[in-house]
């Protein structure tokens, strides 16, 4: 699917971990290490979009908060077009920002109340391009609007005039104003209603097709991954456990984990709903600060072993399909 595809974006090893300092009195105490990214690999290319599911602590927005720049890095390599994004120097790398973008996961919280819709869609652009006039920014701003299903007679009103559906909408016509080549989604239909989710959905693949964009689509809702995603990303305490073609992946889970991801997905069925069998996992998330030895997952897996707790599996496999297990096998 992705052989004859330009490569935007490769990942190689990143970590990103984050010094706490220790609660105790005594002035010896040494701060703790939380690893909320440990060594991820991906790989992006022209057109694709790369989904990335996990519980809530998983590390899935500061994965991608690292790739873009506002989380920095402790290790590994983000090469964009073939540069290292985290060795660039400030000017180089606001250069590139035009080229990634991202839509956040509240709405109305990432747009500025102060500012009107027309404003807020413009500012990249009076940013990157303040050669251009204000005319000619208006009516970039105007077509921007209406691609994105707003119509361009609201542009003097203000973020708190609008549903959320159409907030994320101004936010959706704000990334793309600069005609950006990847776009990272940090969740960006969960405080949405079903509806309103479907639609804002449709119209990120919609304008991907048309703009050519690749996306990062981060997201719960393993429904909504499946309808977008070409291939998937599965997180677990920092770390990348399965990767896969998306049919490859809801076909055929390989890591308990994603298996128990999986059951909890809801069949429309009702016949099918009621037969299917549940994988509940034991246990609660352990903490990033001090995460088990060996698998990262064994505390929770009923394959888990003693050389789980011994080794720590790296993830094996090929560009359909790998796992990060020394259960499995590809």
């Amino acid at each position: 699917m992705s052989e004859n595809k330009p490569l935007l974006l490769d990942v190689k090893d990143l970590k990103v971990h984050f010094s706490i300092a220790s609660k105790s009195l005594w002035p010896w105490s040494k701060a703790s290490n939380l690893k909320a990214v440990d060594g991820v690999n991906i790989r992006l290319y022209e057109g694709e979009t790369l989904g990335v599911v996990g519980e809530s602590g998983c590390g899935k927005s500061t994965f991608a908060r690292a790739i873009i720049g506002l989380v920095e890095a402790t290790d590994g390599d983000v090469m964009w077009l073939g540069q290292d994004l985290t060795k660039m120097q400030e000017v180089q790398r606001r250069e590139t920002r035009k080229d990634i973008q991202m839509i956040f996961q509240d709405p109305l919280a990432s747009l500025n109340p102060r500012m009107t819709v027309g404003d807020i869609i413009a500012e990249p652009l009076e940013t990157f391009y303040p050669q251009l006039d204000a005319e000619e920014v208006k009516d970039r701003v105007k077509a921007m609007m209406a691609k994105v299903g707003l119509l361009p007679n609201v542009i003097n009103r203000y973020p708190h005039e609008f549903s959320g559906g159409q907030c994320q909408r101004i936010g959706i016509a704000r990334a793309l104003i600069l005609k950006p080549r990847m776009i990272i989604c940090d969740e960006p239909v969960s405080a949405l209603d079903v509806s309103i989710q479907a639609q804002v959905v449709n119209l990120l693949k919609e304008l991907q097709k048309e703009l050519k964009l690749s996306l990062v689509f981060i997201a719960h809702d393993l429904s909504v991954v499946k309808h977008i995603s070409d291939r998937v990303l599965v997180m677990y305490l920092g770390n990348a456990v399965e990767l896969a073609e998306s049919k490859a992946l809801f076909a055929d889970p390989k890591h308990p984990y994603t298996r128990a991801l999986m059951s909890a997905v809801p069949i429309p069925d009702p016949k099918l709903e009621r037969r299917k069998k549940i994988v509940m996992l034991e246990g609660d998330l352990p903490s990033p600060i001090s995460p088990p030895s060996g698998c990262v997952f064994r505390t929770r897996c009923p394959q888990a072993n003693e050389a789980c707790a011994s080794t720590k599996p790296t993830i094996q496999g090929n560009d359909v399909h790998a796992v990060s297990c020394l259960q499995v096998s590809i």
